[in-house]
């Protein structure tokens, strides 16, 4: 089971560029510093490089449409 703090610092990750490269400059120390527990720290060493940029990215597009139809729709309404 995850902790309240452990989904905040993936979330930030994944939305957050400069703190991602932070991150992954050092995975455990970033980690240690946002508070995690030593456990947690230890599994965001192993964490998927790859797998981690692919998410944020992924989800910058989703943001960037969901954005662009907002607007939209704030355009056409009367």
């Amino acid at each position: 089971m995850t902790t309240p703090a452990f989904e905040a610092f993936l979330a930030r990750l994944y939305t957050d560029a400069a703190a991602r490269s932070r991150f992954l400059l050092d995975p455990e120390g970033e980690a240690r510093q946002a508070g995690l527990t030593p456990e947690e720290c230890l599994a965001l060493g192993g964490v998927d490089r790859t797998g981690l940029e692919m998410a944020a990215a992924s989800l910058a597009r989703k943001r960037a449409r969901k954005s662009t139809a907002s607007w939209w729709r704030r355009l056409i309404r009367p």
